[in-house]
């Protein structure tokens, strides 16, 4: 797995009518908001990620088709227009509140998630952990927290500037989920890069650490597989943190955890390693929930794992980990930590041996209880 190349530049937030896929992969709040309508219409399943990858092209062009439209693989404004509601109101033509749906709610989603205030899902649904995320971001950019998003919302969005508009300040991680690092140092291949000539994506992010290096967990939770997996993620643990969450550290040099331990944010699980299919050291790490890959960066703290294990024991309060403190929508509320009986430990683990690397679901995984 390459894991050299580096990500540069920002997201582009310019919001038009047309969206037009010029690069092999396009990413940003628009792609997300498509891929809202897609999904609603059942011809998209994946993950919403803002990436325009293969899965979300092929969705494009079947909605074409049933729509007998030029078949371009681009949203202009004639296939906007065959979305119906699902492809309006424009974002920033109007102040969106609470209870609001539509278009412009899920790119809006986009953008929250991508500035560090994960709204819970990017259903183009405006509920109550969208309208926490939006105010925590308000507060955050020094703005009236109303949980309103109006043109001076619309536009700290778009600048995506906190501290007074200083360039390149970076905001905090708010919301039911936070992440340690799990190990120190950049970020290398992200979230949603294509693999195999575009016939995969990255599901997880690559850390490009050097070999031997300690990693820790990221939150609370039970390690559930620490083994040898043959579909390409090399020595991989798993853990199992609440309401479905769980976290994947693969190509590890050596295994330090073992199933069923209880660990905290910090707890040293392994190191750095070139196992599997890996092209030098590199930590890959995943986050999924009920099995599903999503963008860990959202969610990830400035704090590293194998640094700040003392005060990354618990969730809510300021101490970091996967967890939801507040409630979500759909979700019960509750705080605390995973006790081993919240996670039971399923065997045979056989499907995790076996699990191939960059997959979209990992069908050994079921619904958390």
């Amino acid at each position: 797995m390459p894991f050299s190349r580096f990500l540069t530049g920002g997201i582009a937030l310019a919001l038009g009518c047309v969206l037009v896929f010029s690069a092999p992969v396009a990413a940003g709040p628009k792609v997300a908001a498509v891929q809202v309508a897609l999904k609603r219409l059942g011809l998209y399943t994946a993950t919403v990620d803002g990436v325009r990858g293969p899965l979300t092209k092929s969705a494009i062009v079947r909605f074409q088709r049933r729509h007998q439209l030029s078949v371009d693989g681009i949203v202009g404004p004639q296939t906007r227009a065959a979305f119906g509601k699902r492809g309006r109101p424009a974002f920033g033509s109007r102040t969106m509140k609470r209870s609001d749906r539509g278009w412009d709610v899920a790119a809006m989603q986009y953008i929250l998630a991508r500035r560090g205030y994960p709204p819970g899902a990017i259903d183009a649904v405006f509920g109550p952990m969208t309208d926490t995320a939006l105010r925590n971001f308000q507060r955050a950019f020094g703005l009236s927290a109303d949980g309103l998003a109006g043109p001076a919302t619309i536009a700290a969005l778009r600048r995506g500037r906190a501290g007074r508009g200083t360039p390149g300040t970076t905001t905090p991680v708010s919301g039911p989920v936070r992440l340690l690092r799990p190990v120190p140092g950049p970020i290398g291949d992200r979230f949603g890069a294509p693999r195999d000539g575009g016939r995969r994506t990255h599901t997880g992010v690559d850390f490009p650490v050097p070999f031997g290096t300690r990693v820790g967990a990221a939150g609370v939770g039970v390690t559930e597989f620490a083994g040898r997996n043959t579909g390409g993620y090399g020595n991989l643990v798993v853990i199992r943190h609440r309401l479905g969450y769980t976290t994947w550290y693969a190509h590890l040099s050596q295994i330090t955890t073992w199933v069923g331990e209880n660990v905290t944010g910090g707890t040293r699980i392994g190191y750095v390693g070139a196992t599997g299919h890996a092209t030098g050291p590199h930590l890959h790490f995943e986050l999924r929930r009920n099995a599903v890959p999503v963008d860990p960066v959202p969610y990830l703290l400035a704090a590293v794992a194998t640094r700040a294990s003392s005060a990354a024991t618990t969730f809510g309060g300021g101490g970091a980990g996967a967890g939801d403190p507040a409630g979500g929508e759909g979700n019960g509320g509750g705080d605390g930590g995973v006790a081993a009986r919240a996670c039971p430990i399923r065997e045979p683990l056989v499907r995790y041996k076996k699990a191939p690397l960059d997959a979209c679901r990992a069908n050994n995984l079921k619904r958390a209880r």
